[in-house]
C-alpha cells in the first residue's frame, strides 16, 4: 500500500501519474523526451540505460519495466540484457555504450562524480556530445522517477508477467499518453484473477 492514498490502484509510477494530473503528465512528458524523442541514442539504448539506473536505486518497479521494454527494443540482447542491467555490460554492447552506461552509474551517484576522464572515455568509443547529454539526462531522469515512486511507496506488482506485458505495451506506444497508459493497466488489472 503506498505512504498516501493514491485514489488508484494502478502500481509505480502510473499510480503517480493519476494521483495528480499536471505532475502526471510533466513526467510522462519527461519520459517520453529523454526515452522517445530525438537521439542518436536508440529507444532501445536509452531503456537500457533507465533500466540500471532504476537498478543502482534499487527501485523494482522501475528496473523490471524498463528491463521489460529494454527486452522487447533490442532482442538480440536475448539472455544477455539481464547482466548489462545488474552491471556487466562488457560482451553484450559496444563499447560506445559501455562507457555511456559508466557514465550513468556516476550521475546515479552523483552528477559530480561524472569527471572530464569519464567524458573522455566515451568519445574515444566514438560517443557524441548530443549522445553523453542523453545518457546523463536519462540517467538524472530515473533518479527523480526513482524516488518517486519508492518515496511514496507505490505499489508494486507481484505477477512476474505483468513486466513482460507492459514491457511490450511501452516499446510500442511510448510514454507520451498517459490514458493510453491507465487504459493498458486498467485492462491488465481488470483481466488479473480475483483473491
Amino acid at each position: 500500500m503506498a505512504h498516501i492514498d493514491l485514489k488508484n490502484e494502478f502500481p509505480g509510477i502510473v499510480g503517480l501519474m493519476y494521483y495528480k494530473a499536471s505532475t502526471g503528465k510533466a513526467m510522462a512528458d519527461l519520459a517520453q523526451a529523454v526515452l522517445r524523442g530525438p537521439s542518436s541514442l536508440t529507444p532501445g539504448e536509452r531503456e537500457i540505460i533507465a533500466a540500471r539506473v532504476s537498478k543502482l536505486n534499487q527501485c523494482e518497479f522501475c528496473w523490471t519495466s524498463h528491463a521489460a521494454a529494454a527486452s522487447e527494443l533490442n532482442p538480440q540482447l536475448g539472455d544477455g540484457l539481464l547482466p548489462i542491467v545488474q552491471g556487466d555490460a562488457s560482451a553484450a554492447v559496444s563499447p560506445k555504450l559501455q562507457s555511456l552506461l559508466r557514465i550513468a552509474e556516476k550521475v546515479q551517484q552523483s552528477g559530480r562524480a561524472v569527471l572530464p576522464e569519464d567524458v573522455g572515455a566515451a568519445k574515444a568509443q566514438g560517443a557524441t556530445d548530443e549522445e553523453i547529454h542523453d545518457t546523463v539526462l536519462v540517467a538524472a531522469a530515473f533518479c527523480f522517477f526513482n524516488r518517486c515512486v519508492d518515496g511514496l511507496g507505490t505499489k508494486v506488482p507481484d505477477d512476474v508477467s505483468f513486466y513482460a506485458e507492459s514491457g511490450k505495451f511501452l516499446a510500442k506506444m511510448g510514454y507520451k499518453r498517459p490514458s493510453a497508459i491507465g487504459r493498458f493497466f486498467m485492462n491488465r488489472m481488470l483481466k488479473r484473477p480475483r483473491a
